[in-house]
């Protein structure tokens, strides 16, 4: 069984449920409060570990109630957290506001994650060597995700980068990436090129094609991923549910790829992590919505009609 690491935040989302966000200067009421253990890294080794996959998380935590809280979450979904550390700073946190129509906005407080540093990689490089597939974001420190990704693919290592939130991210993390997978406003950003048709999506993803990125995934939501190589320009449709919360959308996606990227075709990998966000969209929360094995490998869904 081939081995995932997953580099990244660890958060507690705190998620209030409304009919809709308010405006500037406007209060509503909201209908509901959870907290439920969330981060973008966290979520994406979740997905990997509910999917019965050797994965290990690095990242930190803050010596409270979250951070253990977080910690019992992944273990308890099969995540590997020996190589987790307290930080000096408090848990990371992200504050989610979800309306009724299951779009969400976000606000993180970093925390802990800001201290995911050059030296607790070095600290922890025995993983990321042993490894068979290294996976990160951009919740951490973006000099950390440029090492971690130089490193690793000094190792020989098999890399994939969310790059989310969206930010600018420079050539040198580019061309050290195998798979990039971003959605549409993380491509425009990065790019720095318009986005708004099918033609000009290509195009914008061929641009990181040139800088060395070898295999891009673009998810485009509701509209399914496109996928870009150098021999290679293909549309996959997503699946029609009922999506009550997208929060977790791009992270089981990715889970669900990684877990098996370069056992199967790209095709079936991409077919498999569409399963796998189609069913975590149905459902509440982060990491309370991520389905396991068994859920999607009895998932019979139709997929939507590309417009």
């Amino acid at each position: 069984m081939k081995k995932i690491a997953v580099l990244g935040s660890i958060n507690m989302d705190l998620v209030t449920r409304c009919d809709r966000a308010p405006k500037g200067g406007e209060t509503l009421f909201g209908n509901d409060f959870s907290q439920i253990p969330g981060g973008k890294g966290a979520n994406q080794a979740v997905t990997i570990g509910k999917l019965k996959k050797n994965v290990t998380m690095l990242g930190k935590v803050g010596n409270d109630s979250f951070g253990k809280d977080l910690l019992s979450s992944m273990k308890d979904n099969g995540v590997n957290i020996d190589s987790i550390e307290y930080g000096t700073k408090t848990t990371g946190i992200a504050k989610i506001i979800v309306e009724n129509n299951g779009q969400n906005r976000i606000l993180v407080i970093s925390g802990a994650n800001s201290e995911v540093d050059k030296a607790y990689v070095d600290e922890h490089i025995n993983i990321i060597k042993n490894c068979d597939i290294l996976v990160v974001q951009l919740e951490i420190p973006l000099e950390t995700v440029a090492y971690a990704l130089e490193k690793a693919k000094e190792f020989g290592k098999t890399t994939v980068l969310n790059p989310a939130p969206a930010m600018a991210i420079d050539k040198n993390i580019i061309k050290n990436c195998d798979y990039l997978i971003p959605n549409e406003s993380e491509l425009e950003l990065i790019t720095k090129m318009p986005i708004k048709t099918d033609d000009e999506i290509i195009l914008a993803g061929k641009s990181l094609l040139e800088k060395g990125v070898k295999t891009l995934i673009v998810t485009l939501g509701k509209r399914g991923c496109l996928l870009l190589t150098d021999k290679i320009i293909k549309f996959y449709e997503a699946y029609s549910v009922n999506a009550i919360d997208t929060t977790a959308a791009g992270d089981s996606f990715i889970g669900g790829l990684v877990t098996i990227l370069e056992n199967t075709s790209i095709d079936n990998s991409i077919e498999f992590a569409t399963k796998v966000s189609a069913l975590a969209v149905t459902k509440r929360g982060a990491q309370t919505s991520l389905p396991t094995l068994e859920e999607v490998e009895n998932f019979r869904g139709v997929k939507n009609e590309k417009k």
